[in-house]
């Protein structure tokens, strides 16, 4: 019995947390808070339809929402099968693949943009050849634009389906190819039904982070109105400009990763939830 009363008090000793911590996480979230607090007190409500059906507005609303769509397009094209290449095959130097494949995470938005130049560029290793047999040029069009954004994407979305695919029972696979399915109706019926929630989660997070693509975008594409000016760069344009119709945009984009987290809660944000 007394056995039993010094363990429960011992163990709630254990639990309970030390002094700093509830201060430094106060601290912590009104560091990150407060500047979002700011930017909605600032916003012009009673404005806010007409900054945001302004032509410059609209035309960067436009033209970031069909890049950025593109922009995810590819990456799920073209992430998946690379997330099935990192996940299901063993072979040489597959860490090191895999570190340079996420290494635009935390690249230098900049520095992607000027390897994108130093690439794809009219000079480039493979721009300079491309634009002498077909002519097709990429920096500073709308097409470089989708370029970057696919470049700082995929990343999120290949790490996503990476983890769905490792974590998704392959018994099922198994027991299908048994049955005698093909690989291909494997895969299309039972394997990506199976990671859906992973590939849902991947291409959400790519499209959030090609919406709010600036500095690859600036250094490959440019800044021009109606052709490479997605909402990014309108804002970093308006700000000196009209910095109502700026904060009007930046508003959007905020609410927009608002509502991509809210989805997305269940997938990785809920503590033991699925990852």
């Amino acid at each position: 019995m007394t056995t039993g009363v010094l363990t429960r008090r011992n163990r709630r000793r254990t639990h309970r947390t030390p002094w700093i911590i509830i201060p430094l996480a106060i601290v912590a979230m009104l560091f990150l808070l407060i500047p979002l607090f700011g930017l909605l007190a600032d916003t012009p409500w009673t404005r806010l339809p007409d900054l945001l059906t302004r032509e410059v507005t609209v035309t960067a609303l436009r033209l970031s929402l069909i890049t950025s769509l593109a922009a995810t397009a590819i990456a799920i094209v073209f992430g998946v099968p690379l997330a099935w290449l990192l996940a299901r095959i063993d072979f040489p130097g597959r860490p090191v693949v895999r570190a340079l494949v996420l290494l635009p995470l935390v690249l230098p938005p900049v520095v992607g943009g000027t390897a994108l130049l130093t690439a794809l560029g009219r000079r480039g290793i493979i721009g300079q050849p491309l634009e002498e047999l077909t002519g097709l040029s990429l920096p500073f069009t709308t097409a470089g634009v989708v370029i970057a954004e696919a470049f700082v994407a995929m990343p999120f979305l290949v790490l996503t389906v990476e983890g769905a695919l490792r974590g998704m029972d392959r018994r099922f696979e198994d027991a299908a190819m048994t049955l005698g399915a093909s690989r291909m109706r494997v895969l299309t019926r039972v394997t990506l039904p199976l990671i859906a929630p992973g590939l849902i989660a991947g291409a959400l997070l790519a499209w959030a982070r090609a919406l709010g693509e600036f500095g690859a975008t600036i250094t490959f594409a440019g800044n021009f109105p109606g052709r490479t000016q997605t909402m990014p760069l309108a804002i970093y344009t308006l700000l000196d400009t009209d910095r109502d119709a700026a904060i009007a945009l930046s508003v959007v984009l905020l609410a927009t990763c608002v509502f991509i987290l809210l989805i997305l809660r269940d997938q990785w944000l809920r503590p033991g939830g699925r990852r």
